[in-house]
């Protein structure tokens, strides 16, 4: 899909064909829109093609009319029902008269774009364009960690209460969200050093506020990713030692049930051997059985207050 975005009279609007300080949004494009759009702009079909590749890495490459940036951007994916975080690339093209967007997906960095709901955003301002979106892009990951961090206690509590497969499997899918993050996050820390270096984006006094916020957040993102990546290994440590201890106590229980009831076992097994009644102890009182079951009884307890004393239960 390609749509068309212009700020006329300071706001955003939607139009037709393409005009000179246009953006233009390629979201998930097919191989024709492809092709039309590197005609008509000059723009080599493997570099719109290159944020179609969830594997991509995060550069910058300089071409002779145009500059392409590609970044790592946080979306939501839905597996089993339940949302998880991934990362998918965006990639950014700058020529000299339009800027291209080119992405997998709606993603909600460029939603707010489109809907006219960021401050100071002209996209015949290319530079400050650039930067508005890796801003965007930064605060998300913020955003998706604070979310990733609530959900982490929510689990936290229910294996409080019961440690079932069921939330450690969800802090496994949290853990791997926040391993996407940082490797991302990482690999835009680079593209936003090497984007200070790059001659054809022009650089505005007025932005370079602008760009160290960018800087900035990317990096608390990186560090928050980082602690929670920490937080949720050490968690998932501890209730892997949990679960072994728990399993350790309920064999030791069963080893020591068994040993108390192999005494009546080993009584019984002897008294049903096949010899002869007048050697077997009580076998001429009619109170023999219930007699050989009470002495069972008696041993068994003695046994098992035995191992209580040793605080072996």
């Amino acid at each position: 899909m390609v749509r068309i975005f212009k700020t006329i009279d300071g706001s955003i609007h939607e139009i037709q064909k393409p005009e000179e300080g246009c953006w233009i949004a390629l979201t998930n494009p097919t191989a024709t829109e492809i092709f039309e759009i590197s005609e008509q702009f000059g723009i080599e079909v493997d570099d719109l093609r290159a944020p179609l590749d969830e594997e991509e890495r995060s550069r910058i490459e300089v071409e002779d009319n145009y500059t392409l940036i590609l970044a790592d951007v946080p979306t939501i994916e839905e597996r089993n029902e339940k949302d998880w975080y991934v990362t998918i690339p965006l990639g950014i093209i700058v020529t000299d008269k339009i800027i291209f967007t080119v992405c997998l997906e709606d993603t909600q960095v460029l939603t707010r774009f489109m809907e006219g709901r960021v401050r100071n955003f002209y996209t015949y301002m290319k530079t400050r364009f650039i930067l508005q979106i890796l801003y965007r892009n930064a605060s998300m990951y913020l955003r998706y960690l604070r979310i990733i961090d609530k959900k982490s206690e929510q689990i936290e509590e229910k294996l409080h209460r019961s440690t079932r497969n069921q939330e450690l499997m969800e802090l496994l899918e949290l853990e791997k969200s926040l391993v996407y993050f940082t490797t991302s996050l990482r690999s835009n820390e680079m593209v936003l050093e090497k984007l200070l270096k790059v001659d054809s984006i022009k650089k505005y006094p007025e932005d370079t506020e602008l760009l160290e916020d960018v800087i900035i957040e990317n990096k608390q993102a990186i560090e928050m990713a980082n602690i929670y990546s920490g937080i949720l290994s050490s968690m998932m440590g501890t209730f892997a030692s949990v679960i072994s201890n728990n399993l350790n106590i309920v064999m030791k229980a069963l080893a020591l049930i068994t040993i108390v009831m192999s005494i009546p076992t080993i009584v019984f097994s002897a008294y049903g051997m096949n010899l002869n009644a007048a050697g077997m102890p009580f076998s001429k009182t009619p109170w023999g059985f219930l007699i050989v079951i009470i002495l069972s009884l008696i041993l068994s307890i003695i046994a098992a207050v035995i191992l209580s004393k040793k605080k072996f239960f």
